[in-house]
């Protein structure tokens, strides 16, 4: 491979995207969708939960004897978003006591940043035998 395709290969190689490592590392399997598809009744256990959510918030006895656990999340969202390329070139000869070069690059970028609110609360009873016997959810984002 001469000089020159090694210098394109490396400056596209160089401007492809990334994963951010944050988006990876923060996601909270607490969500709407998650509660739906991990919680039923008469048949999620206690350790179910425990095991998929974390521990509770606040754990309560209910007027009928029933405990009953609350997950409630806040979490402040932000996404920044960074956008751009930047292509140099590095041109040089040389020879028997002749020595040259020359560059070339130009770049642009851009860059902006949105932040929601997310909450969700999760309210579970259980049975005397520590299955889920009742839930209610409600998740929202602003």
């Amino acid at each position: 491979m001469n000089i020159y395709k090694a210098l394109v290969v490396g400056a596209l190689v160089a401007t492809a995207p990334m994963a951010d490592a944050r988006d990876r590392d923060t996601k909270d399997p607490l969500s709407y969708g998650m509660v739906q598809l991990t919680v039923k009744v008469g048949q999620t256990t206690q350790a179910d939960i425990l095991e998929k959510f974390g521990a509770p918030n606040v754990t309560t006895i209910d007027g009928s004897g029933r405990e009953m656990w609350v997950y409630d999340r806040h979490a402040t969202v932000t996404y920044d978003k960074s956008s751009g390329f930047s292509i140099g070139m590095l041109i040089g000869a040389g020879g028997a006591n002749v020595g040259g070069g020359g560059g070339l690059g130009f770049g642009s970028s851009k860059s902006r940043s949105e932040q929601t609110q997310r909450t969700m609360t999760l309210i579970l009873k259980f049975d005397a035998n520590k299955v889920v016997s009742d839930f209610q959810s409600r998740s929202s984002s602003f």
